[in-house]
């Protein structure tokens, strides 16, 4: 536990495997309070966040960067309180000497549902201009093109060994959007 005027350095915690032996997340933060540094495979830092629960932001960000999150390091809190979170941010970011790429220019792909429209291929981007007209079959297009990026990231995802169970908002795949349930 970290008090305001005692923040524990992002040098002195440990490195904790994304997923275990078993393909899981770390079952120690649910629904725990912190502040988490995500690592790629070479163990540059990609992102620093917090939340009121760690685990689920851990398995957010699995979907949205699966292959950035390799690494982590937390400091949980009992309670909540932005101000020891925010300054605990600021400082691992400082003590990075250079501003994380998902904290930076890559923030929305850390923190933002995942937007399809950008991902269409040539034939999926025909399609979604010839029914420009119909809103009812612009949306059955984006749901497929969510369906199939959908489908790549659970591919990637599962090729790291993860056996998390993955649901995306069966809700927002109409308008274009993935982002878990």
């Amino acid at each position: 536990m970290t008090t305001q005027t005692d923040i524990t350095s992002l040098a002195s915690l440990e490195d904790i495997p994304y997923l275990d032996e078993a393909g899981k997340l770390p079952d120690m933060l649910q629904g725990k309070i912190g502040v988490y540094a995500i690592f790629d495979r070479e163990k540059v830092l990609q992102f620093v966040g917090y939340s009121r629960d760690v685990y689920l932001s851990l398995k957010q960000h699995l979907a949205r960067q699966p292959q950035n999150c390799h690494w982590l390091k937390v400091q949980t809190i009992e309670r909540p309180n932005r101000t020891i979170l925010e300054n605990t941010l600021n400082a691992w970011i400082a003590e990075n000497d250079a501003t994380p790429s998902g904290n930076g220019e890559d923030k929305q792909k850390w923190t933002e549902s995942i937007d399809v429209k950008p991902l269409m291929t040539d034939e999926e981007k025909a399609n979604y201009e010839k029914t420009s007209w119909d809103e009812v079959a612009q949306a059955k297009v984006l749901k497929n093109v969510a369906r199939r990026v959908e489908a790549e990231i659970l591919a990637q995802v599962k090729s790291r060994g993860c056996q998390e169970e993955i649901r995306f908002n069966p809700k927002l795949k109409d308008s274009g959007l993935l982002d878990l349930k």
